[in-house]
């Protein structure tokens, strides 16, 4: 079957372009869908689950590092960006390919070449998954902002209805972003609060809370075991919840050993 890909970028006459150069350049490559925004990209690459993503870094509703982020299936990401030298050392540093915007074609034959070698190996998919956490680790920490505290977390204040209630950190299986609020899940039940997942991962303990996905932190201790679907995705399986939560493609390794 042929290799098909998906193209993200809020201008349009851009993602046409890049369409018509690797249709020149690799044309058995079949282009799926064309997004023009971050959860549009998002939406696309979970149903079309395409061999290739091109997304563009700035996006409105998720840039492109977070559509990446959040990839839960064997979908390979190449960036298009406009980010300065500094950045793109970083991808190149993580193994990762990149276009830097204008899109010249010398550049794109260079990753057209790469990409071929890459999904011709086997086990193509997984193999760059650390370079991928490493990448957006590295271009998402906070400039001078927020510092991680000296303890970690031991409570948080949620709401459930219209009553406010203080859990142990120890206690919730998992924070799940969604839109405004950010849900904290317990045996007892669901609460929300306002604190942004990137905020929450600051003030958390990394040896027991880690991080699966771009809106997703779970507890380590609560952790039951894994289940591999028959697009070779991951999940979580929790003592005493029937849910399952994703692992994007960014933090698979993590549970290799599991």
């Amino acid at each position: 079957m042929p290799l098909r890909a998906l193209i993200a970028d809020d201008e349009i006459h851009l993602a046409e372009h890049l369409k018509s150069e690797l249709a020149s350049l690799w044309p058995e490559l079949e282009i799926v869908a064309l997004a023009r925004t971050g959860r549009e990209a998002a939406a696309q690459i979970e149903a079309l689950q395409p061999d290739l993503a091109f997304l563009d870094i700035q996006m409105p509703g998720l840039t492109g590092l977070e559509v990446a982020e959040g990839i839960e299936g064997r979908t390979r990401v190449v960036f298009v960006t406009a980010f300065d030298e500094f950045a793109c050392q970083a991808f190149e540093q993580a193994a990762l390919d990149y276009v830097l915007k204008p899109v010249k074609r010398e550049r794109l034959h260079k990753t057209v070449q790469r990409l071929q070698d890459a999904l011709g190996a086997p086990g193509a998919g997984d193999a760059d998954a650390p370079a991928l956490a490493q990448a957006l680790q590295q271009l998402q920490a906070p400039a001078g902002g927020l510092v991680p505290p000296t303890a970690p977390l031991r409570y948080v204040r949620a709401s459930q209805g219209e009553l406010m209630h203080q859990i142990p950190i120890g206690e919730v299986i998992y924070f799940h972003a969604d839109d405004k609020y950010t849900c904290v899940r317990t045996a007892q039940g669901e609460y929300l609060i306002r604190t942004p997942i990137a905020d929450l991962a600051l003030q958390l303990d990394p040896q027991e809370f880690w991080r699966v996905h771009r809106s997703t932190l779970v507890n380590l201790a609560h952790l039951a075991g894994t289940r591999r679907d028959e697009l070779s995705r991951l999940f979580l399986r929790f003592r005493g919840l029937a849910l399952e939560l994703p692992v994007s493609r960014a933090y698979v390794h993590l549970f290799k050993a599991m």
